[in-house]
């Protein structure tokens, strides 16, 4: 459980608790795995995220010339504001993570790359 609540300050937790606790039963291997698997794998798409869109703002922003003050100004919020959906889907699933497997049942992250089988 607390793999997949930590996933929320970033992976630090997620490898901890599977590099320490990962012999304490096949449960806690699995859900510790699963948890550091989906650190890993938002770590990549939200660096992937972050790249495109100050790609896509530079370019959109040399084009315009910087001349266009207000429309570019809602152009960066809403460039920032996709920058930070990689962040709200790892706090959300991390969190339906934690309750799920605090009632007892395995959770799996949607499009998670297994990267530790």
């Amino acid at each position: 459980m607390w793999s997949h609540f930590g996933g929320v300050i970033g992976f630090l937790p997620s490898l901890i608790i599977f590099l320490v606790f990962k012999d304490r039963g096949g449960f806690t291997r699995q859900e510790s795995k699963e948890a550091l698997n989906w650190q890993i794998t938002w770590i990549l798409v939200n660096i992937a995220v972050q790249i495109l869109t100050g790609i896509i703002g530079g370019i959109i922003g040399f084009s315009m010339g910087y001349s266009y003050g207000y429309g570019l100004g809602i152009l960066s919020l809403l460039l920032s504001l996709i920058g930070w959906l990689p962040y709200l889907a790892n706090l959300v699933f991390s969190i339906i993570g934690g309750v799920k497997v605090n009632g007892g049942s395995a959770y799996r992250y949607p499009l998670n790359f297994r990267f530790i089988k």
